[in-house]
């Protein structure tokens, strides 16, 4: 390269430089006065690329007002090609997830941002990225695909654990009965929230705050209740014993009186619908039997609210006079005499 050409190429470059530098200026001040955050995950995703972007069109523009052999031109243009390609390619793959991210956070469409939708919808633009880079190399890619397609199915043979697993979480994003963030029991009883549904495993933080790490295909198996389907709101059933002296009526209405004025002051318990009892179990053997049903705003908000909704009922029983019977036995003793 001349001394001519590499000052082109400098002064170029540098020009290009600062002209990026002006435009991701104005940019970032645009983007900051909207409220969509399509501007913002483009900026962020392009801020990097953009870099190759100026060294490749500053090398373009030194080689095309160069005298070196047309040869040695078409190999450089032809880095330059790859180069870009590439660059388009990881800006895409940000923006992509970027994307993915933004919409899985404000849609109101339960369709998880995953590891394994980030990563599958990332593989397929890189591999689409480096099919066009091949095939600007004047590489057939008909017979890679070929071999890819042949040596696919020994490959399947050989991680049919893994593929079981692959195959199993994309059943699970589909089917939408386990989203990211929804509150599950597993059929061994421990609950927890979906962190995260990978390509091979998902993770369920439990309540004491450990993870717990399923294969997908176990799960997708497996009988799991989760309570954010069809909505978070759940009922929350609280047993209630009173003496067989009491009057069921105004034990009926101190239960609805207190859990009405409870829903304004405890959080996570509902107004709405309103609480009701019933008089279930009914008779036991040595208390009168209410249930109290209420509405809470999710699953983990029902232990405050029982706390709460307690502490509150044995007050106003013992204000009311009403008694909490507890279970007795009376033992006799026999007395064995002597002859």
């Amino acid at each position: 390269m001349s001394s001519l050409t590499l000052l082109i190429f400098i002064v170029s470059l540098i020009l290009l430089l600062i002209g990026r530098k002006i435009g991701f200026k104005i940019l970032h001040n645009w983007a900051e006065k909207t409220e969509t955050a399509l501007d913002d995950a483009i900026y962020d995703s392009i801020k990097t690329p953009s870099i190759y972007w100026a060294v490749a069109i500053a090398l373009y523009i030194s080689i095309g007002v160069s005298d070196i052999p047309e040869k040695v031109g078409f190999y450089v243009t032809r880095a330059i090609f790859i180069l870009i390609i590439f660059s388009v390619t990881i800006a895409l793959v940000k923006i992509t997830g970027r994307l993915i991210q933004i919409y899985s956070e404000r849609s109101t469409v339960p369709v998880p941002s995953t590891g394994l939708v980030n990563a599958s919808v990332k593989g397929i633009i890189l591999v689409i990225g480096m099919l066009v880079i091949l095939h600007s190399l004047g590489i057939s890619i008909t017979p890679l695909l070929t071999a890819l397609g042949v040596g696919g199915l020994a490959v399947a043979l050989a991680l049919q654990d893994s593929l079981a697993n692959l195959f199993a979480g994309f059943h699970i994003l589909l089917e939408r009965s386990i989203r990211v963030g929804d509150f599950v029991e597993l059929e061994n009883g421990q609950k927890g929230y979906i962190l995260d549904i990978g390509w091979r495993t998902t993770r369920v933080r439990m309540l004491p705050n450990n993870v717990v790490i399923i294969p997908n295909s176990k799960l997708a198996q497996s009988v799991v209740i989760n309570y954010y389907l069809p909505e978070k709101r759940m009922s929350l059933l609280i047993p209630v014993g009173v003496s067989y002296s009491a009057d069921p009526e105004k034990v009926e209405e101190i239960l609805l009186d207190e859990a009405k004025k409870a829903a304004g002051d405890i959080p996570g318990l509902l107004s709405e619908p309103e609480p009701i009892v019933r008089f279930i179990p009914g008779f036991g053997e040595s208390s009168l039997d209410f249930t109290l049903i209420c509405q809470v705003g999710e699953f983990v908000d029902q232990y405050y609210a029982q706390h709460e909704l307690r502490k509150r009922i044995f007050k106003r029983f013992k204000k009311e006079g009403i008694e909490i019977p507890f279970p007795h036995r009376t033992v006799y003793l026999r007395e064995e005499k002597e002859w």
